[in-house]
């Protein structure tokens, strides 16, 4: 079948599902109620950009994209002659836009791909370029860049093999939408070969590495969790174990562990802390409720008050994870021991601290692979391994130190992307 009769069919069933997703919208928005606001904006009606600058629009679909991409967007915004424009999916990747770059970019929600929202999209912003973050690929998006010689690069991209398995139930749509890619800076070796396997020509890739390495920790940051440290661990009697950016179905799993550290027969142990930290805000109410039903004694980041008889410390605010790593002795990260692919080892590892996750990995696959092999990542499957590679760490703390120095060295060592990437960006610019 042709690529227009493939897209055709990919639109049509697109607009036949718009009810569906309105109202999956609408039900977010229970919990979430930003979910609820600014829907003319995903259909390309907002007011016009108006400048006379070169407009960049930029793509990153969540927060943790966003995140990653901050430190190239603000490269680019030092540049006199560009207009930046950045677009998300989530109210909490737009939270951050709005908190981190204000007025100094031009931000709205980004089009639903369908032809006539992207029509809008384009005709409101004129962009010279398309930057997409990571793997949010969509074939109306594209092909509308591409009928107006719009260059559309895709930046810290990664495929994993279960998500190239969809792409290649759909190759008669896929193989045409890669090739309208005007240039895609690929994360490593083995997600370019997958690339190239589903159609992207060799000659417009490049293996750039994770731009997500070139994270820094700015003094101010430093402080501000050195001194954090120092109330939650009560001047360094209390040990912190922080499970960062957990899903639905972790969090018990973890209590299960935390109850199960807390009754090691270990002098730290009846003390130790537990930073916990949900992926999604609307969670944040959920989870404090398991943990008092599970009678721990709880504190909320939103609160202005920190008890020291608190047994887990809910990091219930947005943008504030960074901060939170830095005031921890040890990291679990989320997303892992349910099939949702792992998530973001770099910013834990930049402190230096040693890490456990579980076995579903597949979003971060490269950089557990170098984690593990350095001894910096332990993987577990359950509560009772979890506990006891946390018991193993937290009381051997010669051990501690040196998986924590192993992670900040892969950390370190992995750095560069950033300036590889923007040297691809950079001659569709000029």
């Amino acid at each position: 079948m042709s690529y227009p009769f493939m897209r055709f069919i990919y639109t049509l069933f697109f607009y036949l599902l718009l009810p569906v997703i309105l109202l999956r919208l609408y039900w977010r928005g229970r919990l979430a109620p930003a979910y609820r606001k600014r829907w003319a904006e995903r259909f390309g009606f907002f007011s016009p950009l108006v400048t006379h600058k070169k407009v960049v629009w930029i793509h990153t679909v969540s927060m943790g994209e966003f995140l990653g991409a901050l430190p190239l967007i603000r490269q680019l915004l030092a540049q006199p002659d560009v207009q930046i424009v950045v677009t998300t999916t989530t109210p909490t990747g737009s939270e951050r836009v709005r908190a981190a770059l204000g007025d100094n970019v031009f931000h709205v929600y980004a089009p639903y791909d369908l032809p006539d929202a992207i029509t809008r999209f384009l005709v409101r912003i004129k962009p010279a370029l398309l930057v997409i973050m990571e793997t949010e690929l969509w074939p109306n998006t594209l092909a509308g860049c591409a009928k107006r010689h719009i260059p559309a690069i895709l930046i810290n991209a990664r495929l994993s093999e279960k998500s190239a398995r969809g792409y290649r139930r759909f190759s008669a749509l896929t193989r045409p939408m890669l090739k309208q890619l005007t240039r895609a800076a690929i994360q490593n070796t083995a997600d370019a070969d997958r690339f190239m396997q589903l159609g992207l020509p060799e000659s417009n890739l490049s293996v750039t590495g994770n731009i997500k390495f070139d994270l820094t920790l700015p003094d101010e940051l430093r402080q501000q969790a050195a001194a954090l440290k120092s109330i939650l661990s009560d001047q360094g009697r209390r040990r912190i174990w922080i499970a960062a950016s957990t899903h639905l179905g972790e969090d018990e799993i973890i209590l299960d562990a935390f109850a199960r550290i807390r009754a090691a027969p270990y002098p730290w142990a009846q003390s130790l802390l537990l930073i916990l930290v949900p992926r999604h805000p609307e969670r944040f109410d959920q989870v404090a409720g398991l943990c008092e039903s599970r009678g721990f004694h709880l504190g909320r980041r939103s609160s202005t008050r920190v008890d020291s008889a608190m047994d887990i410390f809910l990091g219930d605010t947005m943008g504030e994870l960074l901060l939170l790593f830095g005031a921890s002795d040890l990291a679990f990260v989320g997303g892992s021991l349910v099939a949702r692919g792992g998530h973001n080892f770099i910013e834990p590892a930049a402190w230096g601290l040693p890490l456990l996750s579980g076995e579903s990995l597949f979003n971060f696959a490269e950089v557990s692979r170098l984690l593990r092999e350095a001894g910096a990542l332990t993987v577990v499957s359950s509560s009772e391994a979890l506990a006891n590679a946390c018991v193993g760490l937290l009381d051997d703390v010669a051990q501690m130190h040196a998986c924590g120095t192993a992670a900040l060295a892969v950390a370190e060592n992995n750095r560069g992307a950033l300036q590889r990437t923007l040297a691809v960006i950079q001659p569709f610019i000029k």
